[in-house]
This record gives structure tokens, C-alpha cells and sequence, in this order.
């Protein structure tokens, strides 16, 4: 696949999908959106992906946000019509029935943070930087910084990033839970790759039964959760991989999981 402002490659079951705008800091704009979607509605549909593996090109950003010089003389019909473009394209990664992960190496701001709160696990450079700037430049944050900067960090901590609109360093994003590990940027991409390794090997249909579970319950009461999850729990039985993940524990050896 060919993109205008993506780079895109497979290689042993995990899918990475790289932002290449480096000259703007990976700013994104509608192509960017548009291509995003298009990128994980095919990897949605393609059976040799079981994971993918989000990033930015370059040290310098992951993605400084949405692109400002396209922004700036929308009108207000024309700005909804963007953010329209922006939740299509996140929606599709988050509900994405595969793994994701977002390795980020310096800034992710504003879009840039929420584009990589769309996905399930992140890993951080040393040297990245986060935050929802968009009160800086007299807005709110539009691409789900509301809603998913809580769920991650708590409402005290969302309203900090949001009402100050300060960035915050890799240290403070981990102890706040916005990031699931931090490393050197020389070992972004080869940690990111290990993980993905590691959740390539697990089963493919029960991996999906555990996101669609924690996903749909976050968005709900416990209640409607508890039952989402002894659904997925039960459809897992319904898989060979199931089958054999018992079977390889009972006979004290490692399952061979074949995504069925």
C-alpha cells in the first residue's frame, strides 16, 4: 500500500504504520486522517496482521497535533466537518479488533495525544513530551481528549493537562498512567517490536475477546461490564485455540496458538 503520508510495512505478523510528515513534526491534517483510516480498515481485514504498531517519523515528534495551518481559517461548519474526519479515523483504531501499540519518541500534542490514546498500550521514549495545548490557541481539545485523557489519568489530572495546556515529560506521563513503559529512544522501536512479538504469539481471536471486554466496559456500569465479559469469556471457548492453550497447560508445555 502506497500512501502520501504514511509509511506502511508487515513483517512476522505485526503491522507498522508510521505518521511521515517529519518536515511538519508529523502535524496531522485530513490526508493524514483519511489514510489512517483507510491504513487500519485494511489491517482490520487482513489475516497476516496481528498486531500493529503505531509511531511518527523521526526523534522529533510522534505527532505536535492536528496541523494548524489548515485549521486556522475553517469556518464552523467546516471545522465539524473535520473533527467528523478525525473521530472516523480514531474509531477505527481504537475498535480496531487487534492490538495496538503507540511508540512515541518526542512530542505528542494536542491530536498527537489523542491519536496515540486510541491505542492500547503506548510506549514512550525518554524524550517525549505530552500534552493537550489547545487552550493556548482559544479551543478544547476535539479528537477525544475529553473523554479518553479522564478514563486514562483521572478527571484531576485530564483537567490539569486541558486547563493549562502544559506539556508534561515522559517520567510524569508514566506515574500518571498515560504511558505504559519508558525507555531510552535508541530502544523505542525495538521494545515496541518486542511487545508486539510477544503479543503476536497469543491468540488472536481471544486477544480480541479481551479488548472488545475492557473496552465496552470502561464505557459502562459495572453491571452491563461483568456481563460483556462472561461473554467474551464464553466465546473463547468456542475457539481451537482454547482447546489447546488447556491441553499445552495440562501437558506442561507452551501452546502453539494458530488464531482459530
Amino acid at each position: 500500500m502506497t500512501y502520501q503520508t504514511l509509511l506502511y510495512e508487515k513483517k512476522d505478523g505485526i503491522g507498522i504504520v508510521t505518521i511521515n510528515r517529519p518536515q511538519s513534526l508529523n502535524a496531522l491534517n485530513t490526508t493524514v486522517y483519511n489514510e489512517l483510516y483507510d491504513v487500519f480498515e485494511k489491517i482490520e481485514n487482513d489475516d497476516e496482521v496481528r498486531v500493529v504498531v503505531l509511531t511518527g517519523a523521526g526523534e522529533k515528534a510522534f505527532a505536535a497535533g492536528s496541523d494548524v495551518s489548515e485549521m486556522a481559517n475553517m469556518n464552523t461548519l467546516e471545522i465539524q466537518k473535520f473533527i467528523a474526519t478525525i473521530r472516523r479515523a480514531s474509531d477505527r483504531i481504537y475498535t480496531l479488533s487487534k492490538p495496538t501499540i503507540a511508540a512515541i519518541s518526542g512530542y505528542a500534542l494536542g491530536g498527537g495525544n489523542e491519536l496515540a490514546m486510541c491505542c492500547d498500550l503506548r510506549i514512550a521514549s525518554e524524550k517525549a513530551r505530552f500534552g493537550q495545548p489547545e487552550i493556548n490557541l482559544g479551543l478544547i481539545p476535539g479528537a477525544g481528549g475529553t473523554q479518553r485523557l479522564p478514563r486514562l489519568v483521572g478527571v484531576a489530572k485530564a483537567k490539569e493537562m486541558i486547563f493549562f495546556g502544559d506539556m508534561i515529560d515522559a517520567a510524569t506521563a508514566l506515574s500518571w498512567g498515560l504511558v505504559n513503559r519508558v525507555v531510552p529512544p535508541e530502544k523505542l522501536m525495538e521494545e515496541a517490536l518486542a511487545w508486539a512479538g510477544r503479543l503476536a504469539a497469543k491468540s488472536a481471536p481471544v486477544l480480541a475477546m479481551a479488548k472488545l471486554a475492557i473496552n465496552t466496559g470502561v464505557d459502562t456500569d459495572i453491571t452491563s461490564g461483568l456481563n460483556m465479559e462472561a461473554r467474551c469469556d464464553a466465546l473463547c471457548f468456542a475457539t481451537e485455540d482454547q482447546k489447546e492453550g488447556m491441553k499445552a497447560f495440562l501437558e506442561k508445555r507452551k501452546a502453539v496458538f494458530r488464531n482459530k
